[in-house]
């Protein structure tokens, strides 16, 4: 797990080994800028400014769903994106997670490729 750089705070943005939505793939996003497309068992991790607050978006059915977290620099937050039922395709979610939960959770999965969005 790496610290962040100076005046910087860390976001981990993961999506469990879960089964369930297993073949979907969700795009997130922070501040709007593409950060990539989630799969079953993906951690991307990326910097942002610290001090201040920052969007994380995912894909979902019908329109994209926020989080704001309010970061302290030299700090990470880790964002779980869970997929959820839809009407006709699963839709996801993005919630902040505790830092041990994170650090447990990232520890199995693979790191995404960062900066392709299929939108």
């Amino acid at each position: 797990m790496k610290a962040p750089s100076a005046n910087n705070a860390g976001l981990y943005i993961y999506r469990s080994n879960s089964v369930v939505g297993g073949a979907l793939k969700k795009d997130v996003w922070v501040d709007d800028e593409c950060i990539g497309e989630t799969a079953r068992g993906t951690f991307f991790y990326h910097e942002v400014l610290g001090n201040m607050p920052h969007k994380v978006s995912t894909e979902s059915e019908f329109s994209p769903n926020d989080l704001m977290i309010d970061t302290t620099a030299g700090n990470n937050y880790f964002v779980k994106q869970y997929i959820k039922p839809g009407l006709i395709v699963g839709g996801a979610g993005v919630k902040l997670v505790p830092e041990s939960e994170g650090r447990e959770a990232i520890a199995d999965l693979k790191l995404g490729i960062k900066g392709t969005c299929s939108k």
